[in-house]
């Protein structure tokens, strides 16, 4: 069984779901969730986790709702509809909370129209992907009260729209499926490489998301990018038991023992964007899972094919406006042409806000200054660089690199 802590991540936004479904108030069921993980925390440690997990958080969940509302004298129309609602008692050896998977009926309500993408992509990766309002700001690029400010007016928007709580039609799930895609990216990507903490990645959160992705997929088989979302999850995910030591830390792309990778996925993950890319208009996650093809397929890191990797990003650059594009076209140039020509192009990202200040830029910078022999300032930027991530393993891999070029130097 799962550890305590891992577990009621994964059954919260299940737990969510089913509570916003039956009592319709986005804000107050999270709260009651909040506190029916918190009583599990307390309380399985000492008397066991129950038979059926999700069911005993959906019941006191439910209770905490039921409880407020009966205590709420201004509801009192709304008691005598909703609670009669919640009385039956749910076993919590058996679930029988709705069959369909509420996790992702809550994950398209939170990229529902009357939202925008901003503020739908906030609010799921808050419900649906658990992560913290520091963490979601971290993904932005923004402030955390901005952040903090934006996951609130969403639900408050979600409160006052009276959404139905309900798997949207075909036609609907086609407007949403753009926003759900980027959720479902950025979910993974905080999982595969945390943005704060002792650890390097997060496996729970990247295994759920390309849980999910795989149910959009299924829900979407013609739509090309949810295919090639799901490909890029599985051929990059395939390299996580090799990105590490024993120790928990970072071990770089370069250097990584690659039989570690798990073929399997890579096989799958290849078939996958192979059978998506013919099928007519090509999107950004299909590049980018092309990409990881092409790192996957290479059995040393020299036989890697950098040629190509370029010309994807080349077209990926044109496609999007994201600066961590940028940002690896600039080190797809270096390989194939000169670090200095990487170097100059990243010259031109210190004028965009978004990526300025980001550790990765800085990161990024020192290791094209150290392929250009220009050691001491690549000591300066991976000291920067390490100064600016909230990542452990990041800080303390980039201040080795740094130590490693000033002991090479005495």
């Amino acid at each position: 069984m799962l550890p305590i802590e891992h577990l009621l991540r994964e059954l919260t936004p299940q737990v969510l779901g089913a509570v916003v479904r039956r009592f319709r108030d986005f804000a107050a069921a999270e709260d009651a969730v909040q506190e029916a993980s918190l009583a599990a925390a307390l309380q399985w440690p000492r008397e066991g986790v129950p038979n059926n997990p999700r069911a005993w958080l959906t019941q006191v969940a439910f209770r905490r709702m039921t409880d407020q509302i009966r205590s709420d004298s201004a509801r009192r129309v709304r008691e005598s509809e909703l609670v009669r609602d919640a009385e039956p008692v749910i076993n919590p050896d058996v679930d029988d909370v709705a069959q369909d998977d509420d996790t992702l009926v809550l994950l398209f309500m939170c990229c529902h129209p009357s939202l925008t993408a901003s503020s739908a992509i906030a609010l799921t990766l808050r419900a649906v992907g658990g992560l913290t309002t520091a963490e979601i700001a971290h993904a932005f690029l923004v402030p955390e009260s901005t952040m903090a400010q934006r996951i609130s007016r969403a639900k408050q928007t979600i409160k006052n729209s009276g959404i139905p709580f309900q798997l949207p039609t075909a036609a609907e799930r086609a407007e949403r499926l753009r926003a759900v895609l980027h959720v479902l990216y950025l979910i993974f990507n905080e999982g595969y490489t945390s943005s704060a903490g002792p650890n390097l990645h997060r496996a729970d959160l990247a295994q759920e998301a390309i849980r999910l992705t795989r149910i959009v997929y299924d829900l979407q088989p013609d739509n090309t990018e949810a295919g090639g979302l799901l490909a890029l999850m599985l051929l990059t995910d395939a390299r996580r038991l090799a990105r590490t030591t024993a120790d928990g830390d970072l071990i770089p792309l370069a250097q990584q023992d690659r039989t570690l990778w798990d073929k399997k996925q890579i096989v799958e993950g290849i078939d996958l964007i192979s059978a998506t890319l013919p099928k007519g208009s090509v999107g950004p996650y299909q590049l980018q899972a092309a990409v990881s093809a092409v790192h996957n397929e290479a059995e040393r890191v020299e036989d890697t094919d950098w040629p190509q990797i370029l010309a994807l990003y080349d077209v990926l650059k044109r496609m999007s406006e994201n600066p961590m594009v940028r940002l690896n076209h600039a080190v797809a140039a270096a390989m194939v042409h000169h670090p200095e020509k990487g170097l100059a192009l990243l010259d031109e990202l210190e004028t965009d806000a978004r990526v300025a200040n980001h550790h990765r830029l800085y990161a990024v910078r020192a290791h094209l200054l150290e392929l250009a022999g220009r050691r001491d300032e690549a000591v300066a930027n991976y000291r920067a660089a390490a100064m600016k991530t909230a990542s452990l393993p990041e800080r303390n891999y980039l201040l080795r690199q740094a130590a490693r070029l000033v002991d090479e130097s005495l």
